[in-house]
């Protein structure tokens, strides 16, 4: 699926490419692991993208990261805004640290408490909102207006979306003779990243975006070919509560090839299964991914041996495992 001659989106090559260096003394360059179980289970090839290992122990950081360093100095000085249920939080918490100015983080009242807790110790100031995506914009515009604060949206930025595409990079670096990738999707910052990038880098490569049937929303847009936006999603993985975006979702309608919905059952399986045979401690969100390309739905799909799987995040709180 290659996009019409004439469209364009929120980030280019050339800008992840550029992004990629101008974060590379802070990130981690993550591992790929593989598992031969788990390959059985699939009927091919498994490469999982470590996104646990990166700093704050979430992909997150390379899109925070990009956007905080680009800040001109003018605006750098009166610190950045932004509202996030946590690891963007953290990630943004963390990179304006690096650069030594001010983190002003709007935080849903429900969000994990090991998340909180991180936020806190990056040395961000922490504002509270009922947990929906009109609390959360809203505070966070308030906070911006009376700080002066630059607002970095989670995902719906164009130095985010530039930042996560840099897991391309080093993907197709790493395993460069992958068919196909699997994405999770919550606002879809990261999927569109990955797929630019991807997609610039070998044109043939299929993409597939991998979100909660309790959060369908990318689902529906899908099929719709508009954004059809949810409210109060409900599901384990937290990171992906969030709705699509106007910058993200021409990604998702031009460029990936299906969305995979998969059940709260099948996301705690999928998660508990690679703590068991991988010995890596991803979280919820993570465990989605893997659910789809387990799926049956997936290994219907002919003509992909090799497949990137993208382990986005590794933070769960240990008092409130999900299969206890």
């Amino acid at each position: 699926m290659n996009p019409p001659s004439d469209c364009t989106y929120a980030a280019t090559i050339d800008d992840i490419l550029g992004a990629n260096r101008r974060i590379d003394p802070h990130v981690n360059r993550t591992p790929v692991h593989t598992c031969s179980t788990i390959d059985g289970m699939a009927g091919r090839k498994l490469h999982f993208k470590c996104e646990n290992f990166q700093k704050i122990g979430a992909f997150k950081f390379r899109g925070a990261c990009n956007a905080v360093m680009k800040l001109e100095e003018d605006a750098a000085r009166h610190g950045v805004v932004t509202h996030s249920s946590g690891n963007h939080a953290q990630a943004l918490a963390l990179a304006a640290r690096i650069r030594g100015i001010p983190a002003h983080i709007v935080m849903p009242s429900n969000a994990p408490g090991v998340k909180r807790r991180a936020v806190e110790g990056y040395g961000a100031i922490i504002y509270e909102c009922e947990p929906n995506v009109r609390s959360r914009e809203t505070t966070a515009a308030e906070v911006a207006s009376r700080t002066g604060a630059t607002m970095i949206e989670p995902y719906n930025h164009p130095d985010i979306i530039a930042g996560q595409g840099t897991m391309s990079v080093e993907l197709l670096e790493q395993v460069p003779h992958l068919d196909a990738l699997v994405v999770p999707v919550g606002g879809g910052g990261m999927l569109a990243g990955v797929t630019i990038a991807a997609k610039a880098i070998k044109p043939g490569i299929r993409v597939f975006a991998a979100e909660p049937e309790a959060a369908d929303d990318a689902f529906r847009s899908k099929q719709s070919g508009s954004i059809e936006p949810m409210e109060n999603p409900d599901t384990i993985a937290d990171g992906l509560r969030t709705t699509l975006g106007t910058l993200t979702f021409p990604v998702l309608r031009d460029l990936v090839e299906q969305v995979l919905p998969v059940s709260e059952q099948e996301i705690v399986s999928a998660m508990r299964l690679v703590w068991e045979r991988m010995k890596l401690v991803i979280e919820p969100s993570a465990g989605v991914g893997i659910a789809a390309a387990l799926s049956d739905r997936f290994r219907a799909i002919d003509g992909m041996d090799h497949v990137g799987v993208v382990l986005c995040g590794g933070n769960v709180d240990l008092d409130d495992l999900p299969w206890t």
